[in-house]
């Protein structure tokens, strides 16, 4: 069973999210809710109050397959100032494990260096701070292992396609049918 981890701040985009968390659950990918926050508990961009599975930093990463950062203000910083999260992404990134962001969270990896050279994409509101990536206008963007959305329009495109690269492409037919997703 593929193994992925979510990260939640103080502000995170809770559609986003929680989005990603609920499909690649329904695709019996197991998935820890963590926290960087250094408390379980979180308070959305939105004021929804989420309860992680865990904090970051007590979490062992060796048989995760991927990590996804959600967006949201001031989630996205709040991501950024997490020192767990940037080490976290840094590591997956150079050995080829799965690195998923969305919305302004793509922003992060950039400046970790991690799009230096690659396609990507972000919310239009952070898509200049993409330095050193070849920046589409795009719902969904894989590079290798590194996979950017552009915001929560394209959440339901974003986590389909974190549920094909941990499920493959029968299960992600599969919950898109049974979500009724058309687009």
């Amino acid at each position: 069973m593929s193994k992925a981890v979510v990260f939640f701040a103080e502000g995170t985009e809770e559609c986003e999210a929680l989005l990603v968390v609920d499909l690649l659950r329904r695709a019996k990918v197991e998935v820890t809710i963590a926290s960087a926050t250094g408390n379980r508990a979180i308070t959305s961009s939105h004021k929804v109050h989420i309860t992680a599975d865990a904090l970051a930093e007590d979490i062992d990463y060796s048989d995760v397959d991927m990590v996804v950062l959600p967006g949201g203000i001031p989630g996205t910083p709040n991501l950024a100032a997490n020192k767990t999260v940037t080490d976290t992404c840094v590591s997956f990134a150079q050995t080829g494990k799965k690195v998923a962001a969305i919305c302004a969270a793509p922003s992060v990896l950039a400046q970790l260096g991690l799009l230096e050279g690659r396609k990507a994409t972000a919310h239009a509101g952070f898509q200049d701070q993409l330095a050193g990536a070849e920046v589409l206008d795009a719902e969904v963007v894989v590079d290798g292992n590194i996979t950017t959305s552009y915001g929560l329009g394209g959440a339901i495109p974003f986590a389909l396609e974190l549920v094909r690269q941990l499920a493959g492409q029968a299960e992600a037919d599969r919950i898109r049918n049974a979500i009724a997703y058309r687009h």
